[in-house]
């Protein structure tokens, strides 16, 4: 096993972003609402409020991956808003798309709570790709603004890269990385618990190797994973989270299920929402299994990471 630690260099802290929260995640779902803005434009550009309407509705959900059954509940609940409101004309179907849509999303926030564990140990699992790693260097940066300390174990034994990247993440932030060159994962994750009782830390971050839903043996490991850390601390995982790629779409909801249905997971992090993703696979995942967006990342920058809000949310596809 390793530790690695290095001093922090000023030298290499981050520029104060440019764009606000705000504005770059509307860049991120640029291309969402670029295919609702400019097909519901002329949906809502007035008139008779119709089956027609309704059905052209139905197609511009699915293509912005809203999903079948996602679609369908917001249609029904938009109908009954429309009933319920009297409303006659489609310049009025805005307001209730943006009403439904918070209505089905509102559920899945729920910010991410540090409880009274020491240390806190959050499990991180998906597939290869989604971006694990750098959502465990920005969560690092997060929780440090927040005055609480923490250890990265680095538990992606099969990949190198993703051990060197955890150890560079970990020299940007100042913070202690225990690693294996090879090996047990569940070894490195359980040393790491040790390490961070010894030590005090708040909370300890845990890799895992990527997993496809698919390999039923590789899910196998990673459960076993999960029995080690509550081995090296009863109760421990406190989180397990889900680091989801915004651009897989349906695929994504296909992921929630059996990583969920696996692990039992507590929250998920929707990744690379960069303005090439279909953010509506969100509304999808809402309905089929509403497990909280704890967050949601818009591009690269160690500050492209923050909670999710239902309402920014909305605002931004609409806006």
């Amino acid at each position: 096993m390793f530790d690695f630690f290095k001093k922090d260099k000023t030298s290499e802290t981050p520029a104060a972003p440019q764009k606000s929260w705000t504005e770059r995640l509307k860049q991120g779902l640029s291309r969402t609402r670029s295919s609702l803005g400019n097909q519901l434009a002329s949906l809502f550009g007035g008139g008779k409020i119709d089956d027609d309407v309704y059905e052209e509705l139905e197609t511009i959900l699915l293509t912005s991956d809203v999903g079948i059954a996602a679609t369908q509940a917001l249609l029904d609940d938009i109908k009954q808003r429309v009933t319920r409101q009297a409303l006659s004309d489609t310049s009025q179907l805005k307001s209730a798309l943006k009403e439904s849509l918070s209505a089905l999303l509102a559920p899945l926030e729920k910010p991410l709570e540090i409880k009274n564990h020491q240390p806190f140990v959050i499990m991180l699992t998906g597939v290869n790709g989604a971006g694990k790693t750098t959502t465990i260097g920005k969560l690092t940066h997060l929780f440090q603004a927040e005055g609480k300390s923490v250890l990265i174990a680095a538990g992606d034994t099969f990949r190198a890269a993703a051990r060197e990247q955890l150890q560079a993440w970990g020299e940007r932030n100042s913070v202690h990385v225990i690693a294996s060159e090879g090996g047990d994962a569940a070894a490195v994750i359980f040393d790491a618990i040790n390490s961070a009782k010894a030590k005090g830390i708040d909370i300890v971050l845990a890799d895992t190797a990527g997993r496809l839903p698919t390999q039923l043996n590789l899910m196998e490991e990673i459960r076993k994973v999960q029995r080690v850390i509550d081995k090296a601390l009863p109760g421990a995982p406190h989180e397990v989270l889900l680091v989801l790629d915004a651009n897989t779409g349906q695929n994504a909801v296909m992921q929630v299920k059996a990583f969920d249905d696996a692990l039992g997971v507590t929250g998920l992090v929707l990744s690379k929402l960069d303005g090439t993703a279909k953010g509506g696979v969100i509304a999808a995942i809402a309905q089929i299994r509403p497990i909280p967006i704890r967050f949601i990342g818009v591009g690269e920058s160690i500050e492209d990471l923050r909670p999710f809000k239902t309402s920014e949310f909305v605002e931004a596809l609409f806006e």
